[in-house]
């Protein structure tokens, strides 16, 4: 069974196609990493499978359920990680787990938290920390121990590694890659080429609403796949 389907979807914005007759499947473990130009459609993909906005045309299905109009019960099974994660600044990194935890259902002992927060590769020292403090990179850890804890089996990220440095970069995708092992299913929206290359198992190029290539990872290179990206857009 695929986690998440595409079927000819489409999407209409007063006469401007921003997604033009999408198809895509993907099955737990792949970590799928869409690069395209702003406005190219990776976003509104994004954005109708989590239920923000509606197909014109066509079918978005999470674990064969049909996005529309089952939304909520689709929603269970997901997750996001926008490009800036919002979390309380005056709360700790445990406090606001605890609380999105809880918003979405669960409830969890400290150490628990803790847990989820450490496997997300947020150091112990910076957990008991306010958010104020923390890095963008630590945020996003945050973020992705927010998913863990809702026990998604679907995460979209969106441009998850805009403004991070190497370090942080590298650690975010050894995150993602661990993620993928553990049979979570990634879809991610980004410009970096190079991270795409390391962190998917499958890259897709956009232009213009459609998907104009489709790529696995094991069979490209990120000079490659550079070169593939600029003869497209």
């Amino acid at each position: 069974m695929y986690t998440l389907e595409a079927i000819h979807l489409t999407k209409q914005y007063n006469g401007h196609t921003a997604l033009n007759g999408l198809n895509l499947s993907l099955q737990a473990g792949d970590i799928f990493c869409l690069l395209g130009q702003n406005g190219a459609g990776k976003t509104t993909t994004i954005n109708i499978f989590l239920g923000f906005t509606a197909a014109t045309q066509g079918e978005a299905r999470i674990k064969n359920i049909r996005v529309t109009p089952n939304g909520n019960e689709t929603r269970k099974h997901l997750a996001y990680i926008p490009e800036v994660v919002m979390l309380y600044p005056n709360l700790t990194g445990v406090e606001n787990l605890d609380f999105f935890s809880k918003l979405a259902g669960f409830q969890y002992a400290k150490e628990l938290l803790r847990g989820f927060l450490t496997r997300a590769g947020l150091q112990e020292a910076a957990q008991e920390k306010r958010l104020h403090t923390y890095s963008k990179g630590m945020r996003q850890k945050v973020g992705i121990a927010i998913a863990l804890a809702k026990n998604a089996d679907i995460i979209f990220m969106d441009e998850p590694t805009s403004g991070l440095d190497p370090k942080a970069t590298q650690e975010f995708t050894n995150i993602v890659k661990q993620l993928g092992q553990q049979g979570k299913t990634i879809m991610m929206a980004t410009h970096d080429i190079f991270n795409a290359v390391h962190a998917g198992t499958k890259i897709g190029i956009m232009k213009e609403g459609t998907l104009v290539h489709t790529v696995e990872t094991a069979h490209v290179t990120a000079n490659e796949l550079q070169q593939l990206y600029l003869e497209t857009i």
